[in-house]
């Protein structure tokens, strides 16, 4: 059977040119795709000039990376940055690379829901980058998926897709940027043209002329991260009386050695520790991977109503809007209580499970979807409210909500 295609036109079918089973089948985490049209005719909603005034802003993370071609150095500056230096930047090799911006731009962010696809809790965040001419980040290699929309001027792509490429890290720059790259690709992406990437595909990416290039990245948190937090909830949990015995302790042959019987002791007194529990354990993932690996949260606001005058305010056309940072997700619980869980922003509320599905799902809660909630689903969202999670916008107030 001959692999599926590296390049395909998605013109008749964007934003994949096939059914999301088919690409999840064959592409996803197995091998690049080109997407050619994937959002045809395609119109950049943010100018490079709002974007370098977005990376001016106290917290937002935002990095130029410049490359100097005579000497091959690489230099890496972090934001914010003060408005009067982009007037002063060469006209080429740099790239301002501004993270989060789906929590800024309302704009930015209706782009999501074209991967609706994923899992919604997998997708990071869109991060935008300008590059004057020639500008680079340098050959590298990431760890999650990525998925590089053009949305302005045109960028040369550059991947090494053959099995085992050279990894190894250039020693004389902080950027994590390969030692050797020899691309088995080539192609000049324009506006709407879109390249997945799997983990670990090396590529290197270069301006063509002045352009925009989005980046849907997924959260992939690595192996220690899983376990670093997952030790730190068991800690947090567990009960002291849980120690290391020995009852069936023998004359051991010699009193200085840790033998294979005290170590099997060890290995039981740690599984004392383990999440044996379905829920528990999916209460610390789901309470793990709605916290963003920045730490941003939301906060209460200064202005407070009470919950007859917001229950007054949806019926008459007011709308909850979800702040930027707040990420949720839900699970069905394993015990038979069929309860659900609603997970937001590191916590965990039982919930019944058409109302935990409903929440999750909406960005923006309206009086029809209030009044579809049980008494609980609306206790809860009264309370998340109070908490920052969400914001009352009034018939007339300014749409959309940018982070704060």
């Amino acid at each position: 059977m001959s692999a599926p295609p590296i390049e395909i036109d998605a013109r008749e079918l964007p934003p994949l040119g096939m059914a999301p089973e088919e690409f999840l089948r064959d592409y996803w985490q197995k091998r690049p795709l080109l997407i050619r049209n994937a959002f045809p005719g395609f119109e950049s909603p943010i100018a490079p000039e709002d974007l370098a005034g977005l990376a001016c802003e106290d917290g937002v993370l935002a990095r130029i990376v410049a490359h100097e071609r005579e000497t091959d150095k690489w230099m890496l500056r972090h934001g914010p940055f003060p408005e009067e230096m982009f007037p002063g930047l060469p006209d080429h090799d740099w790239t301002l690379l501004v993270q989060d911006v789906d929590k800024w731009d309302a704009d930015i962010a209706a782009l999501l829901p074209h991967f609706s696809f994923l899992p919604r809790w997998r997708i990071d965040d869109v991060m935008v980058s300008f590059a004057a001419p020639g500008g680079s980040v340098g050959a590298h290699v990431d760890q999650y998926d990525v998925f590089l929309l053009q949305a302005q001027g045109h960028r040369r792509w550059q991947i090494d897709d053959r099995p085992d490429p050279p990894l190894h890290y250039r020693p004389d720059t902080e950027l994590r940027l390969l030692q050797r790259f020899r691309p088995s690709h080539d192609w000049v992406l324009g506006p709407g043209d879109m390249l997945y990437l799997p983990p670990g595909v090396p590529h290197h990416g270069v301006a063509e002329d002045a352009c925009l290039t989005f980046s849907v990245g997924m959260r992939a948190p690595s192996a220690a991260e899983l376990m670093g937090d997952w030790v730190d909830a068991m800690i947090a949990d567990a009960d002291d009386s849980l120690r290391y015995v020995d009852p069936d302790l023998e004359l051991p042959a010699d009193p200085n050695e840790i033998d294979a019987a005290a170590m099997n002791r060890v290995v039981e007194a740690l599984n004392q520790l383990r999440m044996r529990d379905p829920d528990r354990l999916g209460d610390w993932f789901g309470r793990f991977i709605t916290m963003y690996r920045v730490g941003a949260t939301a906060a209460p606001g200064d202005e407070s109503r009470s919950r007859i005058e917001v229950e007054w305010d949806l019926e008459q056309g007011g709308t909850l809007q979800r702040h930027p940072w707040t990420r949720m997700a839900w699970r069905q619980a394993a015990a038979s209580d069929g309860d659900a869980r609603l997970y937001v922003a590191g916590s965990s509320h039982p919930l019944p499970p058409a109302d935990a599905s409903r929440i999750a799902a909406a960005d923006v809660v309206d009086g029809a979807l209030y009044r579809t909630l049980s008494d609980a689903g609306r206790d809860l969202l009264i309370e998340l409210l109070g908490r920052g999670h969400y914001r009352l916008e009034l018939p007339g107030d300014d749409a959309g909500m940018e982070a704060e």
